[in-house]
């Protein structure tokens, strides 16, 4: 279960807040496991370099085909900039066929309290899994 460690890829200003984003991916079969991994590498290089990136880690559950995000931002703007560049834009665009489920949550915290636990993150994706299927199911791929 490689899980590469949280990466700072550039300092917050104190006395901010962050924004974060934490995220659960499934992958609908273990054909697609080897590229969505490889996928996911690209996109975490990409954000060790994005404007606005204060934080960034990655868990992969091969064998289950589940992966985890999780990030801290300057800004909710930071972040969505970073989801709308190459190549993050075009790998999700061109891995939603193999995903079978996702959820994302989304929260602010004091820069102080970075980098943010796996531990956290992870209750935080189940509470929102659990938001998301009281309201009507969790967002398909």
């Amino acid at each position: 279960m490689p899980t590469l460690p949280w990466a700072t890829p550039n300092p917050a200003r104190p006395d901010t807040t962050a924004f974060v984003m934490a995220s659960r991916l499934d992958v609908r079969s273990a054909k697609d496991v080897p590229r969505f991994f490889l996928k996911s590498l690209s996109a975490w290089g990409q954000v060790r370099k994005a404007p606005g990136a204060l934080g960034a880690s990655l868990e992969a559950q091969l064998l289950k085909g589940v992966f985890f995000t999780l990030s801290a931002w300057e800004d909710k703007e930071a972040l969505y900039t970073y989801a709308r560049t190459e190549p993050h834009k075009s790998i999700m665009t061109g891995l939603r066929s193999v995903m079978s489920e996702s959820t994302f949550t989304f929260w602010e915290v004091p820069v102080a309290e970075l980098p943010i636990t796996w531990k956290d993150a992870k209750r935080r994706i189940e509470d929102q899994a659990r938001t998301d299927a009281a309201s009507g199911g969790s967002a398909p791929r």
